[in-house]
C-alpha cells in the first residue's frame, strides 16, 4: 500500500558562509536540531539577507523490506538553488524556490542507516522583497508499489450539464512497471461530499489496452499512461465565496483484488464566466473581484509556512470584505490552496516575477531558460484541481514582454506549458503588467485569456474601446503606504517620507505609481463595469521592499506584518461588505493630540448615512450613496481639545445601527489581552495569537503607547513570535521583549505536542506583571512528523554562530510616546511680536529618554534657516526672521538612531518680508512652491515625476546673488536603465519661461539609490530668480545644488563688469572693445579669500605693441594699484601676467590709460600656487 506521511522531524541544520569549500557536504561544522518548516533569515532582523548555505540533514533507518518498494521525497518549497545528497551522493537538483519538487531516491538507499543532506544557496540579493531561506514549507516521504499514480497525475474537469448537473472527468496517470498486462487491476474512483458521504463511484479496467493517451517521460516523472472516467453528480453544492464546499475525489489503484494505491484530490462544483462587457460571473452572479496581493512571509514567523497563520490571514482578509488573493509573485504553498478552497476565497496564482531579464543579480532569471517548464508543469498540475483556483498569472511586470519582440515567444512558450496540464481550461491564463501603454506589452496581452494591468486604471477605457474583446481587471492597484496609527498632518498635504521613517495613515502618503488615494483605488474600478475587479497592492505588510525607507518591512498592507488593520482596511471594508450584514462606522486618527492643533478626523462606513459628535455637540450629519459618491470617507478638521469623538451609523430609515468611539487618553497602566483562541491542539503546529493592548486608568486604549512588553511562556506551549508592525524596529522577531508599536504588540505562541496549561506572562514598568493561562488539549491521533522545540530565546545564535542580543534597548526602558506642546503667546509672529515661547511636556514623565530636538518646517514638512530656535527651560523661543506659514517640529528618538516621536505645531510670521532660497545649498525638491500636472510629493522630500503626463515644479524665490552660477547638479533616482529626460527653465514654460537646460539622465541605477548628475546651463544665472523644472518621465528628484564658484576666481567677461566709465569703448556680446583714453571696468564683490591670488589670465587682442593696463584693488578705502603688460596681437589671446599678492574682499577696477586701444574677452584671476 502506498504510503505518504510528513517528514519535518529528526532534521538538524548549519548556516555556513557562503564559500566554495561549504559547497560540499560539510564534516567540521555544528549541525543543531531544528523544525521544520524552517527559515533561517528570520533569527537575525538586522541581517534579513546575508549570503549564506545552509545545510540540513536528516539520519533515517530503510528495512529490507522497505527496499522492495519504491521511496520518493517531496519538497514543498525550498528558497533557493537546492541540491539534494543521499548517502554522499548529489542526486537532485532544483533551482526555483517557490515551486514543489519529487523525486524517485530508491536506487540510493540501503539497508539500515542512511543520511539525506540538503544544500540551500542564498546569494545577495535574489528577490525584490524578502524571500527568506530554507526548507521553508513541508517534506514528504512517499513509498509506493512499482506500479503507481505519477505524482499530480490526477486531473479533474467539472462540466456544467442542464438542471443543475456537472459531469466530473477525471484523468489519472499511471505509471505500469514492469508487468504490462490488464488483467486483475481496476481503476475505482469515488466521489464524497463535503460531509465526507459517498456521492458515487465508477471503475474501469486499466492497462495499455484502454489508456487514452501516452505520457512521455520527463526529468522529473516516467512515462506513464493516462484512463479517463467520468460520474454525472446532480444538484452538487457549489463551491462559492464564503463557502467552501470542497468534494472529494478518492482514486484507488486495485491489483489482483489487493488496493496497491489509494489517493484523495480535492475539488469542487463552480462556474465562472469572464465576460469582456459585463465582468466576473461566478455560478451566474455578476460580482467584483475585491482582490489583495499577498507575499508568502508571515511576519515575524518569516517565510516558515504555518497552516493557522494562513488561516489568521484569510478570516481577517474574510472581514475587510476581501473575495480573492493573488500569490504575488510566486506559486503559494499548498495549505493555501487548502485553506483558500475550505474558506470559498478565489486565488490567482502566480508563477514568475522575472523571465530571463533578471531583475536583481541573483534571481531566478538566472535559470528561467533553462527550467521554466519544469516549473510550471510543477505549479500547475499540483494545484489545477483546486475550486478556489481562479487563474494561472504566467509573471508580474516582465520586462521582457516590454524589451522585444522575444517576450511574446516567451509568452508563447508559457502559454503552451500551462495548457500542456490543464487542457480543459480550469483557470484561464492571465499576466500582470505594467507596461500596457507600449505596443510590445499590449502584443503580448494579446496571447493571453485575461488581460491584468498594475496600476492602469487610466487606460482601462482607451483599452475598452480598441481591444473590445480584451477581459480586463487591475492585477495590482492602490499602492498607498500607510504605518499603523502614525499621522502626518494636514491631510491635504502629501508626505511620502519623514525623519520617522513611517508614513501617515491619513491617507497622504501616496507614491508615484499608485493611486491617488484609498477612494480613487476602490471607485476606478467601481465605475469600470467591464472590469473583473481589482487585487490591492497589498492586503499585509510584508517584509522587505520598505519603500520609501530602507527600514525593515513594507507600507503597503492595509494590515501590518502583525495582522493589525490599519486604517485602510476599514475604508475598504466600507465599500466592500453589506451594512445590513455586518454594519460598520470607523474614526481616524485616535484622539491625543497638542492644544490647538487642528487635526483632519475621518470617518468611514459601509451604511448611508453617519454623524460626528464632538464632547456631545453634533458636527453634522451626512448621506452617502456607495453606488455612485466618489467621496465617502466623511472629513472634519477639529482643533484638539480633550475630550471625545462619536460617530454614529444609520440605516435608510435613520435608525441607528452602530458606532464607533475616540476618546483623549493618558499614560499606559495596565493590558488588554485579546487571544485569537483560548484552546489550542498539542499537535505542535497550532498557534494562538495573542494581541496585547496598552489601556489608560479608565480602560481606554493608549493608542501611540510604545511601552516595553516582556513576554515568557511555559507549560504546554512555546513562544516563537514577536511582532508590533513597526518597520523600524529591529529588536528580534524571536526575542523574549518588544516595544508596543502604536499601543499593540503580536504574542504568537506554538503548541508544544505534550497537552497542557500553557502560562504566558506579560511585564513592563507601567503594569508590572500579569499572568494568562491557556490550554493545550490531546490530540485525537498522536502527531507524527512534527519536531516542536524551537522557541524564542532573550539571546539568538546567527549567522557563523556570533551571539547577538535580542535587544536594541533595555528591558526596564520606558519610552516617549507623546511630546505636548503647547504656546506662551500668540502663534502668529509679526514684527512687533517676533517670538514666542514654545512649552514642552514629555509623557510619560518618567520616560528613560529625556533628549528633544526641535526644527522650523515650511508647509512642506522641509527645513527651512529663516526662523531661530533658542533653548529655554521647559521648551524653546522661536523669533522670525521671514514670512511665512510653518510648523514647530519637537522629536525624540527614544534611545535609537532614528526619530521615533514627532509633535507639531503651526506658526505664522508676517511682515518680515519675502525669504528666499539659498541655491547653493541642497535645495530639497519638495521645496518648491509651484506643483502642477505629473508632479507629485516624492521620497526624502523631494518629487516624483508620474510619467503620465508633463510635470512641473517652480521655486518662486531663488537668490543667485550679484555674480550667480551656471552649472547645477541634480539627485536623481529612476527605476530604469533607459535615460530620462527633463528641462530647467528660467521662469515658468507655460508663461514663456526661457529654457536653460535640455538634459538627459543616464546612470545604472540601484534601487532607491540617488545618483547625481552635473550639468552646465546656457546661461548665468543671478539676482533673484524663478527656477523651473519639468519633465515627461517617470523618477524621483530628491535634490538640486547650483554651484557656486568664487567670482573672483572665475572666469569674467568684460560685458559683466558692475560699471563701466568713459567714452571709447563698445559692447559686442559679452566683450567690450575698442577701450580709448581713460576707459574704467568696475568688477564688485571680488574675495580672494586668505589664500589670494598672485597672477591673472587676461584674453584679449591690442594693434599696439603693448598696452599698459592698471588694476586696481580697493578694500576699506585702502587701494593697491598694480600695472599689468599685454603684448599686442591682432587676434585674441590668452596672456598670463603676475601680481603682487592680493587678499581678501576687493573692488577691482582696471584701467585703462592715455593712449589705449585695447578689445578685451575676458579675464581671470589665479589662486595662489594653482597650477597656470
Amino acid at each position: 500500500m502506498a504510503v505518504k506521511r510528513l517528514w519535518n522531524d529528526g532534521w538538524e541544520f548549519c548556516e555556513c558562509p557562503l564559500d566554495e569549500k561549504f559547497y560540499e557536504i560539510p564534516t567540521e561544522v555544528c549541525f543543531k536540531p531544528v523544525d521544520l518548516p524552517h527559515d533561517w533569515m528570520i533569527y537575525d532582523t538586522k541581517n534579513l539577507y546575508r549570503n549564506s548555505i545552509g545545510w540540513y540533514h536528516k539520519a533515517f533507518s530503510v528495512s529490507m523490506e522497505e527496499l522492495k518498494r519504491r521511496t520518493a521525497l517531496r519538497f514543498d518549497g525550498v528558497y533557493m538553488d537546492t541540491t539534494v545528497f543521499i548517502n554522499g551522493m548529489r542526486v537532485y537538483e532544483w533551482k526555483y524556490g517557490y515551486t514543489t519538487f519529487e523525486f524517485d531516491i530508491t536506487k540510493y538507499l540501503k539497508e539500515g542507516l542512511n543520511d539525506v543532506w540538503v544544500r540551500v544557496v542564498f546569494r545577495h540579493c535574489n528577490s525584490r522583497w524578502y524571500s527568506g531561506a530554507g526548507i521553508y514549507r513541508n517534506v514528504w516521504l512517499k513509498t509506493y508499489e512499482d506500479e503507481h499514480i505519477l505524482a499530480d497525475g490526477i486531473y479533474i474537469s467539472t462540466v456544467p450539464l442542464n438542471n443543475n448537473k456537472f459531469r466530473v472527468e477525471m484523468e489519472t496517470e499511471i505509471h505500469m512497471g514492469t508487468d504490462t498486462g490488464i488483467k486483475g487491476r481496476i481503476l475505482r474512483q469515488s466521489i464524497y461530499d463535503p460531509d465526507k458521504r459517498l456521492v458515487a463511484t465508477v471503475s474501469m479496467p486499466y492497462g495499455p489496452g484502454n489508456s487514452v493517451r501516452t505520457v512521455p517521460a520527463t526529468p522529473d516523472s516516467e512515462e506513464a499512461l493516462a484512463f479517463v472516467q467520468s460520474i454525472t453528480v446532480e444538484n452538487p453544492l457549489l463551491w462559492d465565496i464564503g463557502r467552501g464546499n470542497v468534494y472529494t475525489l478518492k482514486t484507488e489503484l486495485i491489483k489482483n483484488n489487493k488496493i496497491i494505491e489509494t489517493e484523495e484530490n480535492r475539488f469542487g462544483f463552480r462556474v465562472m464566466r469572464f465576460d469582456a462587457k459585463e465582468g466576473f460571473f461566478l455560478n451566474g452572479k455578476n460580482m467584483k473581484l475585491n482582490g489583495v496581493c499577498e507575499h508568502h512571509d508571515f511576519g515575524c514567523l518569516g517565510a516558515a509556512f504555518n497552516k493557522d497563520a494562513m488561516r489568521r490571514k484569510f478570516l481577517i482578509l474574510r472581514s475587510m470584505g476581501v473575495n480573492a488573493v493573488r500569490t504575488s509573485h510566486n506559486p503559494p504553498a499548498p495549505e493555501l490552496m487548502e485553506l483558500a478552497d475550505e474558506l470559498g476565497f478565489l486565488v490567482l496564482s502566480e508563477a514568475f516575477d522575472m523571465w530571463e531579464m533578471s531583475k536583481t543579480p541573483y534571481d531566478y532569471g538566472r535559470f528561467f531558460k533553462e527550467w521554466c517548464e519544469r516549473d510550471v508543469r510543477s505549479w500547475v498540475r499540483r494545484d489545477r484541481n483546486c475550486p478556489s483556483l481562479l487563474m494561472w498569472s504566467i509573471g508580474n511586470e516582465i520586462y521582457d514582454t516590454q524589451a522585444s519582440e522575444h517576450g511574446q515567444e516567451i509568452t508563447k512558450r508559457l502559454v503552451k506549458a500551462v495548457r500542456e496540464h490543464d487542457p480543459k481550461k480550469n483557470a484561464p491564463i492571465t499576466l500582470g503588467s505594467n507596461y500596457m501603454k507600449w505596443e510590445n506589452g499590449q502584443a503580448c496581452s494579446k496571447l493571453v485569456d485575461v488581460v491584468g494591468y498594475n496600476y492602469g486604471e487610466a487606460l482601462y477605457d482607451e483599452h475598452h474601446k480598441k481591444y473590445p474583446e480584451w477581459i480586463i481587471y487591475g492585477s495590482e492597484t492602490s499602492s498607498i503606504l500607510a504605518s499603523r496609527g502614525i499621522y502626518h498632518f494636514p491631510l491635504e498635504r502629501s508626505v511620502l517620507s519623514d525623519e520617522d521613517e513611517q508614513c501617515s495613515a491619513l491617507g497622504n502618503s501616496i507614491t508615484g505609481w499608485g493611486a491617488r488615494s484609498y477612494e480613487d483605488a476602490i471607485f476606478n474600478d467601481r465605475d469600470a463595469g467591464y472590469s473583473l475587479g481589482q487585487f490591492l497592492w497589498s492586503g499585509f505588510d510584508y517584509l522587505g521592499e520598505s519603500t520609501p525607507y530602507r527600514t525593515k518591512n513594507s507600507y503597503f498592507g492595509q494590515l501590518d506584518t502583525a495582522g493589525f488593520p490599519k486604517d485602510s482596511y476599514y475604508i475598504f471594508r466600507a465599500e466592500w461588505t453589506d451594512y445590513k450584514e455586518s454594519p460598520m462606522i470607523h474614526i481616524f486618527p485616535y484622539w491625543d493630540f497638542n492644544p490647538g492643533q487642528i487635526i483632519d478626523v475621518q470617518v468611514c462606513t459601509n451604511a448611508p448615512a453617519c454623524e460626528l459628535f464632538f464632547n456631545g455637540r453634533s458636527l453634522g450629519r451626512r448621506k452617502i450613496n456607495h453606488r455612485t459618491d466618489r467621496k465617502t470617507v466623511q472629513h472634519w478638521k477639529i482643533p484638539y481639545e480633550p475630550g471625545k469623538l462619536l460617530a454614529v451609523a444609520y440605516d435608510e430609515t435613520g435608525r441607528i445601527i452602530t458606532s464607533d468611539r475616540k476618546e483623549s487618553f493618558g499614560d499606559t497602566r495596565s493590558l488588554a489581552v485579546k487571544a485569537d483562541k483560548e484552546v489550542i491542539r498539542a499537535n505542535g503546529t497550532d498557534l494562538l495569537f495573542l494581541e496585547v493592548q496598552a489601556l489608560d486608568e479608565k480602560g481606554i486604549p493608549v493608542e501611540n503607547a510604545k511601552d516595553r512588553i516582556n513576554v515568557t511562556v511555559s507549560g504546554a506551549g512555546r513562544l516563537v513570535g514577536l511582532d508590533n508592525g513597526d518597520s523600524t524596529d529591529f529588536d528580534q522577531y524571536k526575542g523574549k521583549s518588544k516595544r508596543l508599536f502604536s499601543g499593540k504588540l503580536l504574542a504568537v505562541i506554538a503548541a508544544k505536542t505534550e497537552p497542557g496549561d500553557i502560562c504566558v506572562t506579560l511585564e513592563s514598568v507601567a503594569t508590572g506583571k500579569t499572568e494568562y493561562h491557556f490550554t493545550a488539549i490531546p490530540c485525537e491521533e498522536k502527531p507524527e512528523g512534527i519536531q516542536a522545540t524551537a522557541e524564542n530565546q532573550d539571546r539568538q545564535l546567527v549567522g557563523s554562530g556570533s551571539e547577538m542580543p535580542d535587544l536594541t534597548f533595555g528591558k526596564d526602558e520606558v519610552p516617549v510616546r507623546k511630546i505636548e506642546l503647547s504656546f506662551e503667546g500668540d502663534n502668529r509672529l509679526t514684527p512687533q511680536n517676533p517670538s514666542v515661547k514654545v512649552r514642552s511636556r514629555i509623557c510619560p514623565a518618567n520616560a528613560t529618554y529625556k533628549d528633544l530636538s526641535w526644527k522650523i518646517l515650511n508647509e512642506s514638512g522641509i527645513e527651512i534657516d529663516y526662523v531661530n530656535i533658542e533653548p529655554e527651560k521647559d521648551g524653546v523661543r522661536i523669533t522670525a526672521k521671514g514670512d511665512g506659514n510653518f510648523r514647530i517640529r519637537c522629536t525624540t528618538r527614544n534611545g535609537g538612531g532614528a526619530v521615533s516621536v514627532i509633535s507639531e505645531l503651526p506658526l505664522k510670521a508676517e511682515g518680515f518680508g519675502q525669504a528666499y532660497i539659498n541655491p547653493y545649498k541642497d535645495v530639497p525638491a519638495g521645496l518648491c512652491d509651484v506643483r502642477k500636472g505629473g508632479a507629485m510629493e516624492g521620497i526624502e522630500h523631494g518629487i516624483g515625476f508620474t510619467g503620465n503626463e508633463n510635470g512641473i515644479i517652480g521655486y518662486s524665490h531663488i537668490d543667485f546673488g550679484p555674480y550667480g552660477s551656471e552649472e547645477i547638479t541634480v539627485s536623481i533616482f529612476a527605476n530604469t536603465d533607459d535615460p530620462v529626460y527633463f528641462k530647467v527653465w528660467d521662469g515658468d514654460p507655460d508663461k514663456g519661461g526661457e529654457l536653460l537646460l535640455d538634459a538627459k539622465y543616464h546612470i545604472r541605477h540601484e534601487w532607491m539609490v540617488f545618483k547625481d548628475m552635473t550639468y552646465k546651463l546656457t546661461k548665468r544665472l543671478t539676482g533673484k530668480k524663478a527656477v523651473y523644472i519639468s519633465s515627461q518621465d517617470f523618477f524621483n528628484l530628491k535634490s538640486f545644488v547650483f554651484k557656486k564658484e568664487k567670482k573672483a576666481f572665475s572666469v569674467l567677461n568684460a560685458a559683466d563688469c558692475n560699471a563701466v566709465y568713459g567714452d571709447a569703448f563698445a559692447y559686442n556680446g559679452s566683450r567690450i572693445e575698442k577701450i580709448g583714453n581713460n576707459v574704467l571696468l568696475e568688477f564688485d564683490d571680488m574675495d580672494f579669500g586668505d589664500e589670494g591670488t598672485d597672477a591673472m589670465t587676461i584674453c584679449g587682442s591690442s594693434p599696439l605693441e603693448k598696452s599698459h593696463i592698471q588694476i586696481r584693488f580697493t578694500h576699506d578705502g585702502e587701494t593697491n594699484v598694480q600695472m599689468v603688460e599685454f603684448a599686442g596681437c591682432k587676434e585674441y589671446t590668452e596672456q598670463t601676467v603676475p601680481l603682487d599678492k592680493v587678499t581678501g574682499r576687493c573692488k577691482v577696477e582696471f584701467i585703462f590709460l592715455p593712449g589705449s586701444n585695447f578689445n578685451l574677452s575676458w579675464f581671470r584671476f589665479h589662486k595662489r600656487e594653482s597650477k597656470r
